[in-house]
């Protein structure tokens, strides 16, 4: 990877893409550290890190603590990824935005323009929710009768929230535009890694007001250490899913065109076990968000022994529903995304254009069929796969607590899957651009 990056600085074009790219970090990290007027933030911030895994000490982490500190990219990428869910189900639904997603480059521009506009739309019911849940924990500023006040207090951070949901928006499309890599997955990637300095400090700090796992002692002296050689297996396990594939074997036979002689040669067409990527984890985590995002309306309303705070409580991450629903999304989003990219009707047609038949397939339908029930099994098994580790802290903190040591760890499988996969499709995209730049055509 290393190599990779060094080659790639060597190469102008190349080296100006790196450069936009970090530069937009930069703004994306300068942006998580502006905190919203009339917000009265403590300086632990909002969420207690010795809680647990709760559902806003995940958003935090997602967001690089922006979420925590209540700063002007509190809400980050998660409104637009959530509009981008929601569209992409739509398209299935709606004829008309079917319509535009066959339509070719114009269509796709309208679907992204309406892609817009669901996100902040989102962006305003999220920014009001956190803004109601700040009030009730009493850190607006302004706390008199003045009903104007209140109004304007109320606006001015909701709407600010906004336009940092909306800017957050515009700099992951610039990064698609004039950068490397997938703009949304390139954010979340900046967010998550800048939360590992404070995760390590919550695992080895021996200071007591920290609240390690290190100053507890007993037991802690070898989970703490054990949860680390698990993430460094996780991200061994991790690289060696993404560049699994299953090869389906193509035979071309021999044509004869004029006086040349075409084909007759054995290839394969390469199905990766993990074709979708990191976008189902994405997807299902952001669906997830949806409850614990409408409880932040009505928590101060509700009491600790109505059905809603049990319900609302089922979507907490440590929690055995969660972990099923998680699962459970995996699977349908890993589908949803594999039907979006593969078609087996096409495939077959393409092969069969080319003169070619998969040994002991014949052509047609058969050939379609077959490599549908292989896209199928592979899904699922990648989707397996994913879950083994997105479910890593929910099964971790259960069996912890079983044992008497509850050990809730905010880093899990989730952001390493979302940090290792972003980093691998960026390297897999430079060389790319690397090996089309030494491509030699027929006119050298």
């Amino acid at each position: 990877m290393f190599q990779t990056l060094s080659n790639a600085w060597k190469i102008p074009d190349l080296r100006k893409k790196l450069l936009f790219t970090a530069f937009i970090i930069f703004l994306y990290r300068i942006g998580s550290n502006i905190p919203v007027p009339f917000i009265d933030m403590p300086a632990t911030g909002l969420l207690d890190p010795t809680a647990g895994t709760t559902f806003l000490n995940y958003l935090s982490m997602m967001t690089g603590d922006a979420f925590n500190y209540g700063t002007i990219f509190a809400l980050s990428i998660t409104p637009y990824i959530n509009s981008s869910i929601i569209i992409q189900l739509l398209t299935v639904a709606i004829p008309y935005l079917e319509r535009l997603s066959k339509e070719g480059e114009e269509g796709r521009k309208k679907i992204a323009k309406i892609t817009r506009y669901v996100t902040i739309a989102l962006g305003l019911l999220q920014s009001t929710a956190y803004f109601i849940y700040l009030n009730a924990k009493n850190y607006v500023l302004y706390t008199g009768d003045n009903k104007f006040v209140q109004v304007f207090q109320a606006l001015v951070i909701i709407f600010v929230l906004t336009a940092g949901t909306a800017l957050v928006m515009w700099l992951g499309e610039q990064i698609n535009d004039k950068g490397i890599g997938n703009g949304i997955s390139i954010i979340l990637f900046a967010g998550i890694i800048s939360r590992i300095p404070t995760e390590a400090s919550m695992l080895f700090s021996t200071n007591p007001q920290v609240g390690s796992y290190f100053s507890r002692g007993g037991i802690y002296y070898f989970l703490a250490p054990f949860v680390v050689v698990c993430y460094i297996l996780m991200i061994a396990y991790i690289v060696w899913m993404d560049n699994a594939e299953r090869k389906i074997p193509v035979q071309y036979a021999k044509r004869v065109v004029g006086r040349k002689m075409y084909g007759g040669q054995s290839t394969h067409i390469p199905i990766k076990v993990n074709m979708s990527g990191v976008m189902p984890i994405i997807f299902a985590s952001s669906i997830l968000s949806l409850p614990p995002t409408i409880e932040l309306f009505v928590a101060n309303k509700l009491s600790d022994d109505s059905f809603w705070h049990t319900f609302f409580g089922w979507f907490s991450p440590t929690s055995v529903v969660y972990g099923v629903l998680y699962f459970l999304m995996i699977i349908f989003f890993a589908y949803f995304y594999a039907a979006i990219q593969y078609n087996p009707v096409e495939m077959a047609n393409n092969i069969r254009k080319n003169s070619g038949m998969i040994p002991g397939i014949r052509p047609g339908k058969p050939t379609s069929d077959y490599i549908g029930k292989i896209i199928s099994r592979i899904i699922l098994l990648g989707a397996l796969l994913l879950s083994v580790v997105a479910l890593f802290p929910t099964v971790f903190s259960q069996l912890t607590s079983l044992a008497g040591a509850e050990m809730n760890i905010t880093l899990g499988g989730t952001s390493i899957i979302i940090m290792v996969g972003v980093a691998l499709e960026t390297v897999k995209q430079l060389e790319s651009r690397m090996m089309l730049r030494h491509y030699k055509g027929f006119l050298d």
